[in-house]
Formats: C-alpha cells, sequence, structure tokens
C-alpha cells in the first residue's frame, strides 16, 4: 500500500510562522512534523510516500530529499496552488495507483498503529476518528456498526472528529475533475450510500493547526 502526506496547505492559521516554514516542517520535540510521519511510516512498512507540495514546498524536499534516509521512496505532487484536500490527492491519483491507499495531514500527531492499516480495503474509504477536543466540541461525524454517517440514527449518540489519517480508494473521486476541492463533499455522499467505514481510535492524538494546539503537542511528546 502506498501513502501520501498532504503538505500542500499555507498554515494560515499558524502565521506569522509559517510565513517562512512549511508547516510540515515545523518541529516538536526536536523533529519536524513530517519526519515523525516519514518515521512512523517507514516503521510500519510503508516504502512508497507521496507529498503533495505548495506553498515553501522546495524545503520540504530539500528536507525530505527521495527518502532514502528513512528506507523509503519519496515521491512529489507539485501543485502550482494549494488544491485542497480533495484536489490534491485527485492530482496525485496516478502516483498513488489503483489499490486503496492512506492519507495524513501533515499538521496532526499520533501514535496510532499505521501498520494496522497497510493492508486494509474498502471500497471508497475508511477514517479513523478520535474523541472530540476542545477546540471542536461537535465532532464531525457518526460512527454507527462500522460505518461513518454524516447524519445520526435513532441510535447514535455523538459525533466523533475525524482525525485527517484514512484509507481511500481512488474510486472515491470517480467522475472528479481536476482543480481545487475539498475532500468532504466526496466523504458525505460515499457516506450516504454506506460506503464509507471507520474505527475510533482513542490513542494520543493532535491537531497542531494553532499556535496553542502546537504548544500543546510540544509539551506532551516531551514529558512522554
Amino acid at each position: 500500500m502506498r501513502a501520501m502526506i498532504l503538505a500542500a496547505g499555507r498554515g494560515e492559521r499558524l502565521r506569522p510562522i509559517t510565513d517562512h516554514t512549511p508547516k510540515a516542517l515545523i518541529e516538536v520535540a526536536g523533529k519536524p512534523l513530517l519526519q515523525w510521519h516519514l518515521e512512523n511510516l517507514a516503521r510500519a512498512g510503508f516504502r512508497e510516500v507521496i507529498i503533495n507540495l505548495a506553498h515553501l514546498g522546495e524545503q520540504i524536499q530539500e528536507f525530505a530529499g527521495n527518502g532514502e534516509r528513512w528506507g523509503i521512496n519519496i515521491h512529489y505532487s507539485i501543485e502550482k496552488e494549494a488544491l485542497e484536500t480533495g484536489g490534491g490527492i485527485f492530482q496525485a491519483l496516478p502516483l498513488l495507483g489503483t489499490s486503496p491507499f492512506l492519507v495524513i495531514n501533515a499538521d496532526i500527531w499520533t501514535d496510532f498503529p499505521l501498520y494496522k492499516l497497510r493492508n486494509h480495503h474498502c471500497s471508497h474509504a475508511h477514517l479513523v476518528m478520535v474523541d472530540n477536543p476542545k477546540h471542536h466540541t461537535e465532532g464531525d461525524f457518526f460512527l454507527n456498526h462500522g460505518l461513518v454517517k454524516a447524519v445520526g440514527g435513532k441510535s447514535v449518540v455523538q459525533k466523533l472528529t475525524f482525525s485527517g489519517l484514512g484509507i481511500y480508494n481512488p474510486a472515491l473521486f470517480a467522475g472528479c475533475n481536476a482543480g481545487k476541492f475539498s475532500l468532504i463533499p466526496l466523504l458525505k455522499f460515499a457516506m450516504a450510500n454506506s460506503k464509507v467505514t471507520g474505527e475510533a481510535y482513542t490513542g494520543h492524538w493532535y491537531d497542531s493547526g494553532t499556535e496553542g494546539r502546537l504548544a500543546s503537542l510540544r509539551a506532551f511528546v516531551v514529558a512522554n
């Protein structure tokens, strides 16, 4: 299975840090977030990794190179402007192949055991969900008997938050056109047809999208 790291975002909420450093290269406990992901992917047995680039992408290429130091092969999908999650993945499909692939947001940190997803097959998508963090108490989607839903049923109690970690089948992008677009509408359409599975993860997960959240992540990793 191939993997993709979404690293093209501008990181507006982290300015002025991201005026000169891409989100993926922001350090946590002495290592860029990107390095945490690359090490975890290599440890889990992934060997082909695609990284999409836009804002300050040349810094990411200079840092990660061809991936040799981690024992992986890195390929780059370069975007003239950030294409959002859906558009970025769609552009990279020729590099990702015809089988399901893993995608992880560059600006999260988690100790999720990625090897558990390496041989996972799904018809459209499989999402890792986490408990709602303080900054997102309303959550994103419902998880009901292994299916992820945008609208809850009678037996559903509470939404969970999408972790930014998932497996996608190229079939999810059937009919899409090149350009900037979000992944969420595609997922919601597939959810309505019971084609998105999911699982809840109760381990450690952080979104480093603001200075406050980044500080919390750094404190946690240093303490542990």
